[in-house]
C-alpha cells in the first residue's frame, strides 16, 4: 500500500496577540511562510496583529 499523499493546504488559526482568545480560522500553502496580519478584534474593538497557530482538534 501506498503512503496517503499529505494535503497542499493546511488549516491555521490567527490568534490576536492583544490576548482576548480571540481568533480566525483559515487555510494556507503548506509550503508557504507563516502567517500574521493586522484584523479586527471585536473583544477590544480595535484592530490588532494576529498571528499563526495550528489548528487544534476538537
Amino acid at each position: 500500500m501506498a503512503a496517503k499523499a499529505k494535503a497542499r493546504t493546511l488549516i491555521v488559526r490567527l490568534i490576536s496577540t492583544a490576548q482576548t482568545g480571540f481568533f480566525y480560522t483559515t487555510q494556507r500553502l503548506r509550503q508557504g511562510p507563516k502567517l500574521s496580519a493586522v484584523k479586527y478584534d471585536p473583544v477590544v474593538k480595535r484592530r490588532v496583529l494576529f498571528v499563526e497557530s495550528k489548528k487544534t482538534k476538537k
